[in-house]
């Protein structure tokens, strides 16, 4: 799949440029890195984007980037100047406002840049998710690339699983060979750190890959993801090496039967809060509710963890188009624990669609 084409990107910053009118900006200066890729193509460490109520948008970067900036974003003039805010400044005639990414400075480099900005004749303007919002909702492309993140994933962790997984391997080892088969089938890299937990390890929820050696009884957690054109795929599973106590057994029916009530609530109209509390409620009435100890899922993209939230409480309305995980758990310390997680694209109509879609029954290995 190759990446995100210029007009995809220019499609983008025409959604962006929408807004400058509602916020009264004339121009906006895009300085997170994620957003500026989102918004060009970009992927450079330094890289910004002066988007303009006029249209004459400007990346700006230094003569390291000159190269990948034109091959990346070749559609946009650029500059090469190491001082980005002051290049905004005299790009514009005031009286200008001009928006900044406030969440992603300091307080004192806010500070500074309103400074100079009135200095210069203009106004500076905090402005706080503006790029993340249009994030949350993707286009075909985006998806697409998911897509092929998310098949990477489930298809790496499935031969792991059938060729890999068994008593006497380490958990440390298991996560190595994962990781090098994402590459072998394409990723460009992984999502995030992969999470190998087997047994007691099992019961912590973001436990780090260690020397313990893997044992009959043991069950055994995988979380992991592949990321192809900056896109992040993110999907656990928890099987049991032979016969596992009935205890855990019951467990994961339980939080099957949770991540189904999850991904059917996942739909357009809904909130991240409705879908918690789907799954949540099955878990809670079973008892085990102080046992699920996280959020439900999270919005996933160019960002392993991004908007919308998937927790109690979480007022963002799902439209179609969005893509996030869902991920419920019971951890019991000591003994053991059960994840079961999914990346689902909301649909227009019905049930959002995993991506990440194997067997979510309890596998004896």
């Amino acid at each position: 799949m190759s990446q995100v084409n210029v007009a995809d990107h220019r499609a983008r910053r025409a959604r962006l440029r929408e807004r400058l009118g509602a916020l009264d900006l004339d121009a906006l200066l895009v300085t997170e890195p994620v957003n500026v890729r989102w918004c060009t193509g970009f992927t450079g460490s330094n890289g910004q984007l002066l988007l303009r109520a006029t249209g004459e948008d400007l990346l700006i970067t230094d003569a390291r980037y000159d190269e990948r900036a034109g091959a990346e974003a070749p559609d946009l003039p650029r500059a090469l100047d190491r001082d980005p805010v002051g290049l905004a400044i005299r790009r514009m005639s005031p009286p200008f406002r001009v928006g900044f990414e406030a969440e992603h400075l300091t307080w004192q480099a806010g500070q500074r840049l309103r400074e100079r900005v009135i200095d210069a004749g203009g106004a500076g303007v905090p402005t706080t998710g503006e790029v993340e919002e249009l994030r949350t909702v993707k286009d075909e492309r985006e998806i697409a690339l998911l897509r092929e993140a998310c098949e990477i994933t489930t298809s790496a962790l499935g031969w792991l699983l059938d060729e890999q997984v068994q008593p006497g391997i380490t958990e440390a080892r298991l996560a190595r060979l994962l990781e090098d088969r994402f590459l072998d089938l394409g990723a460009e890299g992984v999502a995030f750190d992969t999470i190998v937990a087997s047994g007691p390890n099992a019961a912590i929820p973001h436990h780090a890959p260690s020397d313990r050696v893997l044992q009959r009884g043991d069950m055994l957690t995988i979380d992991c993801g592949a990321r192809v054109g900056g896109y992040h795929a993110d999907c656990t599973r928890t099987v049991g090496l032979g016969h596992v106590p009935d205890l855990l057994h019951d467990v994961h029916r339980l939080v099957q039967q949770a991540q189904a009530a999850g991904r059917s609530a996942a739909v357009a109209g809904a909130t991240g809060g409705d879908v918690d509390a789907a799954a949540r409620q099955v878990i809670d009435k079973a008892g085990f509710g102080q046992e699920f100890v996280h959020g439900t899922g999270h919005g996933v993209g160019l960002e392993i963890h991004e908007a919308p939230a998937v927790a109690r409480r979480a007022a963002a309305t799902l439209v179609a188009g969005m893509t996030l995980t869902v991920e419920p758990g019971v951890y019991l310390p000591g003994l053991g624990g059960v994840r079961i997680e999914d990346t689902v694209v909301v649909n227009a109509d019905g049930p959002a669609t995993p991506l990440t879609d194997l067997p979510r029954e309890l596998r004896l290995l």
